[in-house]
């Protein structure tokens, strides 16, 4: 049997990998704890207000858009742009079409981040959500 079918295919089930396997996992875990807490409501035994609280601890509240967090998401991917700019210069001295071609993907983050910036300065919620 051939693998190097498997080379050109390795990222793409990686990425498969990374996202299908956690959410497999998380969802195996609530059905066994469905299960027990069902088995132990079947013998009549009082379920303890612990466990509720675990239960509906797992529940992430939405997360609300701040100022400061628009801020911090425009300066980490105008961090990134800069970091592919500089990679674009660095192989600008092997390919002048490696640098172009680098500099070209550095614009995509770059403008993202720039208008996550501009948005900071225009978002409602000033303050950053309290926990």
């Amino acid at each position: 049997m051939d693998f190097g079918i498997l080379i050109p295919l390795s990222p793409f089930i990686m990425v498969a990998a990374i996202i299908i396997v956690p959410a497999w996992l998380r969802t195996r875990e609530r059905r066994e704890m469905q299960e027990t807490v069902r088995a132990a409501i079947e013998k009549g035994q009082p379920l303890p207000p612990e466990l509720i609280e675990a239960l509906t601890k797992n529940v992430n509240p939405p997360k609300v858009s701040s100022a400061q967090r628009d801020l911090r998401i425009g300066v980490i991917l105008l961090s990134v742009s800069v970091g592919l700019v500089l990679t674009g210069l660095a192989l600008g001295g092997i390919n002048d079409n490696a640098m172009f071609g680098t500099m070209s993907g550095a614009a995509i983050p770059g403008m993202i981040g720039l208008a996550f910036v501009i948005l900071s300065f225009f978002n409602p919620n000033k303050r950053p959500p309290q926990d």
